[in-house]
C-alpha cells in the first residue's frame, strides 16, 4: 500500500488541519501500548496502542493503531469500563470482555512517555494510570488483520481479548515491544507489586471458558458463533 499523497491531498489536508474542529480528538488524554489476541485463537496476538478519552471517571474510549507512528494503521477500538459499571451488565454481554488485572500486574501493560520526560515521573505517572486501570474491562474490536497481512481492513470484525495468566503471551513480540521502547517488563511487573489484585468477575473472559465468539458476515447479516463452532 503506498503512503504516497499527492501535493493536492497535502493542501487540502493543511488546510482542514487549520480551520475544522476536532473535537473529539482533542478530548485523548492518554496513551497505553499493550498486547491483544484473537478471542478464538490465543496464537495471534498483535501490538496494539491505545488513545484514549475519558468520558467520565468509570468510561473511556479508545482508538487503537499498530504503531505510535504518523502512518500508522488504524486498526480498532476499545470501550474500557470500571468495576462498578461492569457489574452492572447483563450476563450475557459480560462474555464480549475481558479484565485488565493481569495487563497490569505483568508489566506488559504500558503507558509511553517521551524520551525527554525523566524517568522517575514517567514511572509515577505510569503506576497511577495503572492504578485505574487494574480493576477495569475492556471490549475491544480490531477492524484490520494487520498480523495476517492484509494491505486493507478485510473481512469482518474480530472480537478480541486480554492475557491472564503467565506462559500466554507471544515472548518475541513482548520482547521485541520492550526493546523499541526501551522497557523492561519483568522490571514494571516488580513495580507493580503494591497495586492489589482485584477480584476478577467470572463473566468477562469467556473465551477461557471455550466461549470465543467472532462475527462472521452471511449475505446482510452479522452472526456469531462460540467455540470455534456456528
Amino acid at each position: 500500500m503506498s503512503n504516497e499523497k499527492t501535493l493536492g491531498s497535502i493542501a487540502l489536508d493543511s488546510a482542514a488541519s487549520a480551520t475544522q474542529s476536532f473535537a473529539p480528538l482533542s478530548s485523548i488524554c492518554e496513551t497505553v501500548c499493550g498486547l491483544h489476541f484473537y478471542s478464538h485463537d490465543m496464537t495471534r496476538q498483535v501490538e496494539a496502542h491505545h488513545y484514549c478519552s475519558h468520558v467520565s471517571e468509570d468510561f473511556r474510549q479508545c482508538v487503537i493503531y499498530d504503531a505510535p507512528t504518523p502512518d500508522a494503521k488504524l486498526i480498532g477500538i476499545e470501550y474500557i469500563v470500571s468495576e462498578k459499571v461492569f457489574k452492572t451488565f447483563p450476563e450475557e454481554e459480560k462474555r464480549y470482555w475481558h479484565s485488565h488485572h493481569y495487563e497490569v500486574k505483568s508489566g506488559m501493560l504500558i503507558a509511553p512517555f517521551p524520551s525527554a520526560v525523566p524517568k522517575a515521573v514517567a514511572d509515577y505517572a505510569e503506576h497511577k494510570a495503572m492504578e485505574k486501570l487494574v480493576g477495569t474491562y475492556g471490549k475491544t474490536w480490531h477492524l484490520w488483520e494487520v498480523d495476517a497481512g492484509h494491505p486493507y481492513p478485510f473481512g469482518p470484525p474480530r472480537l478480541m481479548m486480554g492475557l491472564t495468566a503467565d506462559g500466554q503471551v507471544d515472548q518475541k513480540l513482548l520482547a521485541d515491544r520492550d526493546r523499541r521502547f526501551g522497557v523492561d517488563s519483568e522490571e514494571k511487573r516488580k513495580l507493580r507489586e503494591d497495586i492489589p489484585m482485584p477480584v476478577v468477575d467470572a463473566g468477562a473472559n469467556a473465551w477461557e471458558r471455550g466461549g470465543a465468539w467472532q462475527a462472521q458476515m452471511e449475505g446482510c447479516d452479522v452472526k456469531g458463533y462460540e467455540g470455534g463452532k456456528k
